[in-house]
């Protein structure tokens, strides 16, 4: 297991918390608010990266860890091709956009190095 004791020490849930919270506020607005599909569709997305860091490191195994922050990865990309939506939608301004999509590309790279780490101490304890 990683070196925390507690998943909300971990870089990529801290900011994902952020980004559910920037996710509902933008998508509080109206005309977006009364979109339901492409609002639950993005909030759900936001809540399923720190979900699923949150579960992966209470499997408490490197391995099921790393699968959990796989799909976590995934759900930071989900999201950030669903800002491009809300973009072309005229739902968020380019400063909007790129505010949200830069806080979820962090996320995403913290993610892996993460993944990479596990990893690493993964093949480390075959040896």
């Amino acid at each position: 297991m990683a070196a925390f004791k507690r998943y909300e020490e971990i870089d990529a849930w801290k900011l994902g918390r952020d980004l559910v919270a920037r996710i509902y506020q933008a998508t509080s607005k109206d005309p977006l608010k009364k979109d339901w599909g492409l609002k639950d569709q993005i909030q759900r997305a936001a809540v399923s990266i720190c979900s699923n860091i949150a579960e992966g490191f209470g499997r408490r195994g490197n391995k099921e860890f790393a699968n959990f922050l796989w799909i976590a990865k995934g759900s930071a990309a989900e999201v950030s091709s669903q800002l491009y939506h809300l973009k072309d939608l005229g739902h968020l301004s380019g400063d909007e956009f790129d505010e949200l999509y830069n806080l979820t590309e962090t996320i995403a790279a913290k993610i892996f190095y993460l993944i990479r780490y596990l990893a690493d101490n993964i093949k480390q304890t075959k040896l």
